[in-house]
């Protein structure tokens, strides 16, 4: 059975429901086609490789011509791993159907990777407060001592110091489906994702 799906962040806005105002993110799961099955037999394992076909390829049906040169058609492939082998129905070539794993009100869990904000210093980094504002403080925005009472001491392992900000694997967990489009294949999540618009998000049912 599947139990997740790829697709890609299209961004945030907010919907009305039961009167009240519910933040959301909507994800694109369309466009996604089964490219190859995989089986405990000779491959190992259980798995489904789905391909996010090329813009200008969107809207056409499926070619099995497309799986001799995947990377002219196809921009992202990716795997879903499976606990048990598919179902007989599951074929090279379908659409992979968000409304066929997942229903509204069903909790998930989303992951992902976070927006680079490039080289950050430690205020922006890792919330620091930073020096006083007054008084002649000259701290302003810096780190403050790094190593021990000594001289030359050694920078303490796990420092939190400036550097690269972003780009790291991180999970939103428990979210709620708020709604499915069928039709279009776009799926509205409560609360806010990993990523920043247009990057990939894996949606795996919690549990």
């Amino acid at each position: 059975m599947v139990t997740g799906l790829w697709g890609k962040k299209i961004g945030m806005t907010q919907i009305f429901k039961n009167d009240k105002v519910v933040p959301i993110t909507v994800i694109d799961t369309s466009n996604w086609f089964i490219t190859q099955i995989k089986k405990q037999e000779p491959d190992g394992y259980n798995a489904l490789q789905v391909g996010y076909l090329r813009t200008k390829f969107s809207g056409k049906p499926f070619d099995s011509a497309w799986l001799k040169k995947p990377s002219k058609f196809f921009s992202d492939i990716k795997e879903i791993r499976l606990k048990n082998p598919v179902d007989q129905e599951v074929a090279v070539g379908n659409i992979a159907d968000a409304s066929a794993v997942i229903a509204e009100g069903n909790l998930v869990d989303i992951f992902g990777i976070t927006k680079g904000c490039g080289f950050a210093g430690a205020v922006k980094r890792h919330g620091f407060k930073g020096g006083a504002a007054s008084h002649g403080d000259k701290t302003g925005r810096r780190t403050g001592s790094l190593s021990f009472m000594r001289s030359e001491g050694r920078v303490i392992k796990g420092k939190r110091l400036p550097g690269h900000m972003g780009t790291k694997q991180r999970a939103m967990k428990n979210l709620e489906i708020i709604q499915i489009d069928r039709n279009a294949n776009i799926i509205a999540v409560k609360g806010s994702v990993p990523g920043k618009p247009g990057s990939l998000v894996y949606v795996s049912k919690h549990g």
